[in-house]
């Protein structure tokens, strides 16, 4: 059973505003890719768009280019390894997806790889071309169509971090494949 459920638009960018690392994936016809991606960040809220640096050499451009789409996935905790093991290699000359036995859903608007088990929410983007900045800046921008998190860590346009979902914790990637994951929530107090 998923207990991935449906987020507000309106709510998207508080999936990423937080910093965490990213998987983005992308199709074109039968082609697909996964990658992670520690650069990302909302830039709208209405309608939702997000920046995402992602090197022009890379196989998720090339695919997101043609396609006008990616998808963005939020890793939990429990799926570090896999996050920087689809970090670490192209998919070029191999389907990750194979390689690591990632099990993925359809996108339910663009049709997009979406991977759900392990992770905490999704959000299937439309690319915004911006072809100066995606060349010189690496910075490539979607619009949120469609958004989706896990219940047990995000609902009610809120994330809750706390120790019955440590799993699904975002990770935050440091560099050398050190990663940190957010701990438990702690509120502020009105002074």
């Amino acid at each position: 059973m998923s207990h991935f459920r449906p987020v507000a638009l309106e709510h998207a960018s508080r999936l990423i505003n937080h910093g965490p690392t990213v998987l983005v994936t992308s199709a074109d016809g039968d082609r697909r890719n996964i990658m992670a991606a520690a650069w990302s960040m909302p830039v709208e809220f209405t309608p939702p768009r997000i920046a995402i640096v992602i090197d022009k050499n890379t196989f998720t451009r090339e695919l997101m280019l043609p396609s006008g789409r990616f998808a963005v996935c939020i890793p939990g905790a429990a799926i570090i390894d896999l996050t920087y093991a689809v970090g670490s290699v192209s998919g070029k000359d191999i389907d990750k997806f194979t390689r690591f036995g990632i099990a993925s859903t359809v996108g339910p608007e663009l049709g997009l790889p979406l991977v759900e088990a392990g992770c905490s929410a999704w959000m299937e983007c439309k690319l915004i071309r911006e072809p100066h900045t995606e060349e010189a800046y690496d910075t490539c921008f979607g619009e949120v169509v469609a958004a989706a998190a896990d219940e047990r860590v995000f609902a009610g346009g809120r994330w809750k971090f706390d120790d019955t979902n440590v799993d699904l914790h975002t990770i935050h990637h440091l560099g050398g494949g050190n990663f940190a994951k957010v701990s438990n929530l702690v509120a502020a107090k009105a002074l």
